[in-house]
């Protein structure tokens, strides 16, 4: 009896040279992926760019008490919260300060159509997923994660937003949390004292049944 042989299919011909691609690479984009992870944009405390146009928030949010969600107007329905176009600074603009040399780009970009290339300050890696709508709209304040925008001249970087900075909000949000109604409103609990803020925020975790999750698949999707 004639013995027959095992043959493999032809196409794992091309196992070992995409085994030795595979392992060639890999190191490479592990490099890569960790050294974008600890970029100035992703981690340092500070990260404060120079941006195409000087807008002060301390003027527009703090002074003239411009809500967040009037520029960034997508923060309580989508995972982004979005850039405004310049139609909307526009709004406003398009009577005040209308020769101010500072808005030439501004009025640039509203007569070519093309967007203002404005400097991402806060910057996750790719491989962090963030939503803002799930934090907005259950208590936690834009000012948990950017600081008192509202005092700045100019944006920085306020938090580390590192995995484990993530991470100690969500063993212990209770320090975090507040009425929804109130996110947006900066100086919240400075009125306050330390136990009626947390009084408070025990209150709004029990009515919207708060446990954030610990799973890895949380934020990495």
């Amino acid at each position: 009896m004639t013995q027959q042989r095992f043959t493999f299919p032809r196409w794992t011909n091309l196992a070992l040279p995409a085994i030795v691609i595979a392992g060639s690479t890999a190191p490479l984009y592990f490099a890569i992926v960790v050294a974008y992870g600890f970029s100035p944009q992703a981690i340092d405390v500070g990260y404060m760019p120079e941006q195409p146009i000087p807008f002060s928030h301390k003027l527009h949010a703090g002074e003239l008490g411009v809500d967040c969600r009037y520029c960034h107007n997508t923060v309580e329905n989508t995972q982004h919260a979005a850039i405004p176009p310049t139609e909307t600074c526009m709004n406003c603009h398009a009577q005040i300060h209308p020769q101010s040399e500072n808005l030439q780009p501004l009025f640039e970009s509203y007569e070519t159509g093309m967007p203002i290339e404005w400097v991402r300050v806060h910057d996750l890696p790719q491989y962090a997923y963030f939503n803002h709508s799930a934090h907005v709209t259950r208590g936690v304040s834009c000012v948990e994660c950017h600081g008192r925008v509202d005092t700045m001249e100019v944006v920085y970087q306020h938090e580390t937003l590192s995995m484990g900075w993530c991470l100690d909000c969500h063993r212990n949000p209770v320090p975090h949390v507040r009425n929804p109604d109130l996110v947006t409103q900066l100086d919240w609990g400075l009125d306050m004292t330390a136990a009626e803020r947390i009084a408070d925020s025990e209150s709004w975790l029990a009515i919207n049944n708060l446990n954030p999750s610990q799973d890895c698949s949380t934020c990495h999707r």
